[in-house]
Parts: structure tokens; C-alpha cells; sequence
């Protein structure tokens, strides 16, 4: 009994060792759950809109829009400093190095717990601040400050919530999270009801609705990492901030999360541009942007899929498996991508009438759709390349890369072709112009920089046939007791199994002993 317990966890830990087995079946099964709680997002996104449009008056919906850009940038640093705990544990991890693994978890959590509670406090208290600073209207400012503020005393459980189940994910783990997200999906929905509905709290309700959404699932994943008996176990007295781990985690989280930043910014100065041709285009784009995460979501499963196959693989030292991830994925996201976008562009009209546009803004949209839908597959690379360097712990030159691209030659481009010829195509083809460009400058850093160096050097010093395999062998009989070589096994099954064996040897006949 105790033998088959032993061989399902083991069969358990190793299908979420991304190091080795078949890589697409690898890949395909840790995206999967990816894509889902993308899914799972979008649509808890959808039903705050629903409940928000319904039930709360147009001031209280113009104070949570006053808040949003706050928001924003909050939740897509927090996501860059996750990168950053995912990167440097999945190379722990990896590498099989418990006692690095141990130092790095309990310092994510640290700076989690740490982090989430200084920016909350620090938030409560500005907040009124940075809303006169942004020039918030006086008749929505007492709205607008409430729901930040609340906001803000959720951002400890939105940090926790995120660096722990990176913590998952670097382990190769992407259905737990997937099952704390549906969790807070549900939570979502009965506070939406419960505050906004149920006790008419308006904007107020809003803002403890999402408290709530996000510290069950934050408690949820945190007593997940208590009591797993997996080596990435958080213990609480273990809980500190290892400089070290500090500064690992900081070199790939920070220019993450400043890229999110950046684009996120740049993206306000493109709105202005499309705000200045008209309610229409403001609509059409709006919709547009809605139907493309159909062929967003997928390419960014993948894109997080490989920075953890990399990862793992990194720290393991199977460079090796590095570049045949890398093609795979591109395949994969091709393939996906080849699918989302023919459906799109197929049921464009539809998908419009969807999201209750128009018919002008509808008209507009399809000339975005066959520009953007027809090229899209470009970001394939974008996603890829940038995964994979950072997976490998090299974040700072994927930043520059992608903020020079996707913000100044996107907006250099964005304010000539506008200024030229002024229509709605003007601006929709600067999104594959930047696509392309950033895609092409980070597949020559890729197949120039320090980590293709460092996978030719593993190949040229392995081999083939020192090579391990795609599917690991058989393991090895267990050795004779007069033989020395060590077994891989933990060491109280090894003299346990040695000491065994030797006694029914000693029983046989000599001629049984060969």
C-alpha cells in the first residue's frame, strides 16, 4: 500500500517537472489551465460591468472609471513582480536544489506579506491625494476616493494571491491556480449581488465586492503552500526576506513590471489619438478590443508556459530541451492563432453585435479586424521570445526591447500616419508595425545573446547520445549488495531495499546467485 502511495506522488511530481517528458504534451497540459483562468477573468470582468451598469447610478460608475488608470498599473506591477518569484523559483525548482527552493519560496512570501502591507497602508492614506493630483471632478471625488481606498486594503491579498500561485506555477503546477480562480469568480459574483444588489452599497459595494473576491482565493492558495507536503512547502516561522533571493527576484521583477507600466501609459496617449476621430471609432475600437482577446488569451498561456519550461529547464541545466521549447511553442501558438483568427474574421459582424455595437461602429471595426485579425499571428514571436528570455532570468534587455518598440516607435508611427491620412486604419496597422518590429528585435537578441550562447556551448560539450531522452528510461535493477554504486532513491529506502535483497541472496542456493 504504502508502495503505491509512494509511486502516485511521485507520478504526481513529475507531471509537473517540465524537465522532462514529451515537451508539447508538457507544454499543451501547463497552458491549458492558463488559458482557463484567462477565461475565468475575463468573464467575472464581465459580470462586474453587468452589475455595475445595471444597478449603480452614472456618478458612481464615473468614480470607479476615475480610479481605473490607478488600478491598472497596480495590478500590472504586482503581475511583473510575480514574473519575477516564478522565474527565480522555477530555476530552484529545477535544478532539484530543495534548500535554494526553500529560501527563495519563503522569501516570495515575505515579500508579499511585507510589500502588500506597506503599499496598502501607504495607499489608504495618499489616495486622496493622487486624486486631486489626477484632477478627479469634484462631485465624484468622495465616490472615487472611497473605492480606492477600499481597493487599496485589498491589495495585500491581491499581492499574496499572486506571487503564490506563481509559487505553483513554477513548480509546474497551473491547475490549483486555476481552482483558487474559480473560487474567487464565485466570491465575485455573490459580493457583486450581495453589496451592490442586495444592500444598494453603489460604488462603495464595488470596491468591498472586489476586498472580498480577492482575499478568499489569497487564503485559499496561502493554506494550499501550508499544509502541501511538496518541497515548496511554506512553513511560517521560516518566513523571512533573503537578500539575495531579494535581489534574484527584483533583477527579473522590476523591468517586468515597469514594461507593464510603460505600455500601459503609452496605450493612454494611442486612446487620445482614437478619441479624436470620433464616438464611432470609439466604439469600433472598444469592441475590437474586447473580440481580440479571443486571439490574445491563448498566445499568453503560451507565452507563460515557456518562461516556466525555460525556467525549469534553465536551472536543471537541460539547455538542451531550451530551443526545441521555443520552436514547439511557436508552433503551438501559430496553430492557435492560425484558428482564432479565422474565426474571428469569419464571424466578425457577429462577434460586433455581441458586444452591442453599432452598425457604424460596426462598419469601422471590420476595417480594424481584417488588418489586426490577418497579422496577428506576428505576435506569436513577441510572446515567445520575450518568455523565454525571461524564463531564463534575463529581463532587463526584453524591457528595453519592448518598451522602445511598443511605445516609441508605436506612437512615432501612431502620430505621422494619424496626421497623414487621419482614418481608422491609420492607427490600426501601428499595432502589427510594432508587433513585427519588437518580435524581430527580440528574435535577434535570442538567437545572438548569452542564453543561444550558452545552449550552444551545453550542446557542443553533450554528445548526442550523453543527450537524456524525451521520455526518461526504465530505471536500473537495484544494484547487488557487493557492488558501491549509489541508488537514486531516498536514503532509508536504500538501506532498506539493500539490506533486504542481501538476506534473500544469502537464502538461495549458489547456483540460484548469478
Amino acid at each position: 500500500m504504502g508502495d503505491t502511495a509512494s509511486a502516485v506522488k511521485k507520478a504526481k511530481l513529475n507531471r509537473r517537472d517540465l524537465t522532462q517528458g514529451p515537451i508539447i504534451k508538457k507544454l499543451v497540459l501547463f497552458a491549458l489551465p492558463l488559458l482557463g483562468g484567462s477565461l475565468i477573468q475575463q468573464l467575472y470582468n464581465t459580470v462586474d460591468v453587468f452589475f455595475a451598469g445595471d444597478f449603480i447610478e452614472g456618478n458612481a460608475m464615473a468614480a470607479v472609471g476615475a480610479t481605473s488608470m490607478i488600478v491598472t498599473l497596480l495590478v500590472g506591477f504586482f503581475n511583473g513582480m510575480s514574473v519575477g518569484c516564478s522565474v527565480v523559483i522555477s530555476h530552484d525548482f529545477g535544478a532539484h536544489d530543495n534548500g535554494k527552493l526553500q529560501r527563495s519560496v519563503h522569501s516570495a512570501v515575505g515579500i508579499a506579506l511585507v510589500g502588500g502591507t506597506a503599499i496598502s497602508l501607504l495607499g489608504f492614506f495618499i489616495s486622496p491625494f493622487i486624486l486631486q493630483w489626477m484632477q478627479t471632478p469634484e462631485e465624484i471625488y468622495e465616490m472615487a476616493s472611497t473605492y480606492i481606498r477600499i481597493y487599496f486594503l485589498s491589495v495585500l491579498s491581491l499581492v499574496t494571491y499572486n506571487i503564490c500561485t506563481g509559487i505553483l506555477r513554477a513548480a509546474g503546477d497551473s491547475r490549483d491556480p486555476l481552482i483558487y480562480q474559480c473560487i474567487g469568480g464565485v466570491c465575485n459574483v455573490i459580493g457583486d449581488y450581495v453589496f451592490i444588489v442586495f444592500f444598494n452599497m453603489g460604488v462603495m459595494g464595488v470596491a468591498v465586492a472586489t476586498l472580498f473576491s480577492q482575499t478568499i482565493p489569497a487564503i485559499c492558495v496561502f493554506v494550499h503552500l501550508l499544509i502541501t507536503k511538496k518541497p515548496y512547502r511554506v512553513i511560517l516561522k521560516k518566513i523571512r526576506i533573503h537578500l539575495d533571493v531579494l535581489l534574484k527576484i527584483l533583477r527579473v521583477g522590476i523591468p517586468a513590471g515597469v514594461q507593464s507600466i510603460v505600455i500601459t501609459l503609452s496605450n493612454v496617449i494611442v486612446q487620445s489619438q482614437i478619441n479624436g476621430l470620433g464616438t464611432d471609432t470609439i466604439g469600433a475600437f472598444t469592441a475590437y478590443f474586447r473580440i481580440e482577446l479571443i486571439m490574445y488569451m491563448p498566445i499568453v498561456a503560451f507565452g507563460q508556459a515557456i518562461t516556466t519550461f525555460v525556467g525549469q529547464n534553465y536551472g536543471a541545466g537541460q539547455l538542451h530541451r531550451l530551443s526545441k521549447g521555443v520552436r514547439t511553442t511557436i508552433l503551438l501558438g501559430l496553430g492557435c492563432t492560425v484558428l482564432t483568427s479565422a474565426f474571428v474574421l469569419i464571424f466578425n459582424f457577429w462577434c460586433y453585435k455581441f458586444f452591442g455595437a453599432s452598425e457604424a461602429e460596426i462598419a469601422l471595426g471590420m476595417r480594424i479586424m481584417y488588418i489586426n485579425a490577418s497579422l496577428y499571428f506576428i505576435y506569436v514571436f513577441l510572446e515567445v521570445f520575450s518568455g523565454a528570455l525571461r524564463g531564463s532570468g534575463n529581463s532587463f534587455i526584453p524591457m528595453i526591447i519592448t518598451v522602445v518598440n511598443m511605445c516609441g516607435i508605436r506612437l512615432a508611427a501612431l502620430f505621422l500616419l494619424v496626421n497623414l491620412f487621419h482614418t481608422i486604419e491609420s492607427v490600426a496597422v501601428c499595432y502589427p508595425i510594432t508587433w513585427f518590429t519588437t518580435s524581430l528585435c527580440l528574435g535577434i537578441y535570442y538567437f545572438t545573446g548569452k542564453l543561444h550562447r550558452q545552449i550552444k556551448a551545453h550542446k557542443a560539450t553533450h554528445k548526442p547520445w550523453e543527450i537524456p531522452p524525451e521520455e526518461p528510461l526504465d530505471p536500473p535493477p537495484p544494484p547487488l549488495p557487493e557492488e558501491t554504486e549509489e541508488d537514486d532513491s531516498p536514503p532509508g529506502e536504500v538501506s532498506k531495499d539493500a539490506d533486504s535483497l542481501a538476506d534473500s541472496l544469502q537464502e538461495q542456493p549458489a547456483e540460484e546467485q548469478t
